[in-house]
């Protein structure tokens, strides 16, 4: 399936959001004395995902330019 731009403008902002917002959840649950190491672990997993995603749709944005 092609998307269009504002598609993946849309979907990209969606991402960028839950990037952000998982950043503040581990920052918040490392802060704790005894947080749960398997959580932040797989939590820090779906950003780096997430980031992945980003940037995928990121160089959809960009028109290819033939150097």
């Amino acid at each position: 399936m092609q998307w269009t731009q504002e598609q993946i403008k849309e979907k990209l902002c969606q991402l960028e959001l839950e990037h952000g917002d998982l950043d503040d959840v581990i920052q918040t649950l490392m802060s704790q004395q005894d947080f749960d190491q398997l959580k932040v672990s797989r939590l820090k997993k779906r950003k780096l995902s997430l980031k992945d995603q980003i940037s995928n749709l990121r160089n959809q944005l960009i028109p290819d330019i033939i150097a």
